[in-house]
C-alpha cells in the first residue's frame, strides 16, 4: 500500500526534477556543471516551464509529450534504469526483448512524467548538500518539494556519470525508488508469462494511457 501511495505523489512531483535546462546551455557547458547544479537548474526550468505554459496548464497532451521529449528524456539513462527494474531477468532477455522493454519502459515513464508535469503549481526545491568527491562517477542528489500546505516531499536522484555528462537513473519519493517500485512488478509479470508477457503488458498499459490522454 505504501508503494502504491508513493508512486502517486511520485508522479506529481517527478516532473519537477527530471527536466532539462535551457537549450542556451551547450553541452562543454553541462560537463562542466556539478550534478547538484546540474539538477538545481534543470528543476528551475520545468516549475518555470509549467508556470508560465497554458498548454501544459491545460492539459494539452501533445504538446506535453513534445516537451518531455525535449526537457527530460536526453537526460534519463532509461537503459540502466530498465535493466535494474528487470533485476535478474535481465541477462537472460535477448537483445531485441532489452530493445523493447526499454521502448515500453520509457514510454511508461513519458506519460508518468507528462501528468507530473499538469500538477506543478507553486511548489519550491530545497537542495541539500552533496556529499561526494570530485572522483565520483555515481551520487545521490537530495532534496525536498516545499508545498504551499502540507509537509515537505522528500525528492532524492541517483545520477551517474556517462563520458562527460550526468544522467539520472533512478528517483526517491519519500523513501521509495522508483526502480524498487517497479521491480516487483516486473518479476511478478515475468513469472506469469516471460520477458515477451512483460512487454506486452507494458505495451497494453501504453496503449491505454494513450487513448485516455494521460
Amino acid at each position: 500500500m505504501k508503494i502504491v501511495e508513493n508512486m502517486k505523489i511520485l508522479k506529481k512531483y517527478l516532473a519537477l526534477s527530471l527536466t532539462v535546462g535551457s537549450l542556451l546551455f551547450t553541452a562543454a557547458a553541462q560537463a562542466q556543471e556539478a550534478p547538484d547544479a546540474l539538477v538545481k537548474r534543470i528543476s528551475q526550468d520545468v516549475i518555470d516551464s509549467a508556470k508560465s505554459d497554458k498548454s501544459i496548464q491545460g492539459g494539452d497532451q501533445k504538446h506535453i509529450l513534445a516537451l518531455v521529449e525535449e526537457k527530460i528524456i536526453p537526460y534519463v539513462d532509461f537503459e540502466r534504469m530498465t535493466s535494474l527494474a528487470a533485476g535478474r531477468y535481465w541477462r537472460d532477455a535477448t537483445d531485441d526483448q532489452k530493445k523493447q522493454l526499454i521502448t515500453q519502459f520509457r514510454s511508461l515513464l513519458i506519460y508518468t512524467y507528462s501528468g507530473a508535469l499538469r500538477q506543478v503549481r507553486d511548489q519550491k526545491i530545497d537542495f541539500k548538500p552533496l556529499r561526494s568527491d570530485p572522483a565520483d562517477t555515481e551520487v545521490e542528489v537530495r532534496s525536498q518539494v516545499i508545498q504551499p500546505r502540507g509537509d515537505p516531499i522528500q525528492l532524492n536522484y541517483r545520477m551517474e556519470k556517462v563520458g562527460t555528462s550526468w544522467k539520472i537513473y533512478d528517483v526517491n519519493v519519500l523513501g521509495a525508488w522508483l526502480v524498487e517500485s517497479y521491480k516487483g512488478t516486473f518479476a511478478s509479470e515475468i513469472g506469469k508469462s516471460g520477458i515477451d508477457g512483460l512487454i506486452k503488458a507494458l505495451s497494453d498499459k501504453n496503449k491505454t494511457r494513450a487513448a485516455q490522454g494521460k
